[in-house]
């Protein structure tokens, strides 16, 4: 099933909306189509649940200090200037 939808927008969003459409060698209707289907998706994925949200959040932060370096890193100046100069001086 289909339905039919009349839009009326500027002849300047029109222009725009046929340039890209004919970039990529399809009618401005495809084009259209495609652009709200794609939106349509994304839009589903971000209505996420309370519980979704949580779960996900969980998720992120379960990635929180999983590297280590070996070192701390932070704000020691004296080394971030001893590396620099380490780096400046070698030869290539």
């Amino acid at each position: 099933m289909s339905q039919q939808l009349t839009l009326e927008i500027s002849d300047e969003v029109y222009a725009d909306l046929q340039r890209k459409a004919s970039a990529v060698g399809i009618s401005i209707t495809e084009w259209i189509v495609t652009i709200l289907s794609r939106q349509s998706t994304v839009a589903s994925r971000v209505a996420l649940s309370p519980e979704q949200q949580e779960q996900a959040r969980q998720k992120f932060k379960s990635h929180a200090g999983v590297i280590s370096l070996g070192y701390a890193t932070g704000i020691d100046n004296e080394a971030i200037d001893a590396d620099l100069a380490k780096a400046y001086t070698d030869e290539y």
